[in-house]
């Protein structure tokens, strides 16, 4: 269970040298734990969205759909771990027998993970577990969501933007729910906020078949190996069961 009120005294300025110590000791071992769990998950497609959507609605369906495209690719189904859209994307990999892996999150009312990961971390701090949604993923599709989503998104886009990573594929997916995001990153663009080309970052679609293939055109690009495979490591008690 998350200590909420040691988050809110972090937060509330410093902190004493010992304190800080010990945060920082805490977000190590967040990080250590998720590269554990995370190490053998093979290469990702990471999708975001919300967790507020049952399986009956259509972003969850589509999610859905998405999950088992993309994991017929060959690609592992990386999601933040919990219910709506990430189920749902994880829900279709486990359809057609893909790999499906959880980037989970404590939080005060308890995230729990959903029952379609083969593999999940449940992390401490956001910060981390944005890193590694990110550090395993060679492209990310942004469903329909909230402010979680909105920072992954941008996130995402500002390491491109700033070539902190690849320009790995971006897929808006739903042109009617994010229009007025796109609007407002029009406007970024004509005042010179951003540059011009920043917007090609962005594919937005409705359709599967034309984000998927976004997606596919990019493994030559980026010299995706999925014969790529790193040992186990007994002594460290690794174990490689993709």
């Amino acid at each position: 269970m998350i200590n909420e009120q040691s988050e809110i005294r972090y937060l509330d300025g410093p902190q004493s040298r010992w304190e800080d110590f010990k945060t920082t000791i805490r977000t190590v071992l967040d990080f250590i734990k998720g590269y554990r769990v995370l190490h053998f998950a093979g290469p990702c497609v990471t999708v975001f969205g919300s967790a507020r959507f049952d399986e009956t609605h259509e972003h969850y369906i589509k999610a859905r759909e998405i999950g088992r495209e993309i994991a017929k690719l060959g690609f592992t189904v990386m999601t933040g771990g919990g219910p709506g859209i990430m189920e749902a994307a994880n829900r279709g990999a486990r359809d057609v027998n893909g790999r499906s892996v959880g980037c989970n999150i404590e939080l005060p009312f308890e995230q729990d993970p959903n029952p379609y990961l083969d593999k999940w971390v449940t992390i401490r701090y956001f910060f981390v577990r944005k890193t590694l949604l990110i550090k395993y993923s060679y492209a990310f599709i942004v469903m329909p969501g909230g402010f979680g989503t909105l920072d992954e998104l941008f996130e995402a886009l500002t390491l491109i933007q700033t070539k902190k990573i690849k320009n790995f594929p971006i897929v808006l997916f739903d042109t009617n729910f994010h229009k007025d995001l796109i609007e407002y990153i029009e406007q970024m663009k004509k005042s010179g906020t951003i540059s011009p080309e920043d917007l090609d970052l962005i594919l937005m679609t409705d359709k599967v078949d034309e984000a998927v293939n976004h997606i596919k055109s990019s493994i030559a690009k980026f010299g995706l190996q999925y014969e790529k495979k790193f040992k186990p490591m007994k002594w460290l008690l690794e174990e490689d069961n993709r």
